[in-house]
């Protein structure tokens, strides 16, 4: 009995461990962005480096951000950047967006991109 105890016991852990992997992780998310988007990207409100702020980008609709000069295709899109659409779009730009001109080639990894876009919905005011 105490085997079959300990089995339960060990067995449901590995669950707990197993679904809070799959789940968004907005701290890891915060290293992805450092990784693979702050050469162009910041989070501060209103800072443009190579491409525009992402502050507060989930909800925004695409090429909104006052100052920085959108691509046409990228402006006329209509897109609103919800987690669906981002997690499309940092997968894969020049696909969801034809004629943009954000050179980044994707995102393949689909836990990277979750906590990416979990970490994109922390930034707002």
């Amino acid at each position: 009995m105490r085997h079959l105890l300990l089995a339960a016991i060990v067995s449901t852990g590995a669950l707990t461990c197993v679904a809070s992997a799959s789940a968004q992780d907005a701290a890891a998310g915060a290293l992805v962005f450092k990784t693979q988007c702050a050469g162009c990207h910041s989070v501060d409100p209103g800072k443009t480096i190579v491409g525009p702020s992402l502050f507060g980008v989930v909800g925004r609709t695409a090429g909104s951000v006052e100052g920085f000069k959108y691509s046409p295709a990228n402006k006329g899109s209509g897109i609103t950047w919800d987690e669906a659409t981002l997690d499309s779009y940092i997968n894969n730009p020049q696909k969801v967006v034809k004629g943009t001109i954000m050179p980044y080639p994707g995102l393949k990894d689909a836990t990277q991109r979750a906590n990416l876009i979990a970490y994109l919905a922390t930034l707002h005011g």
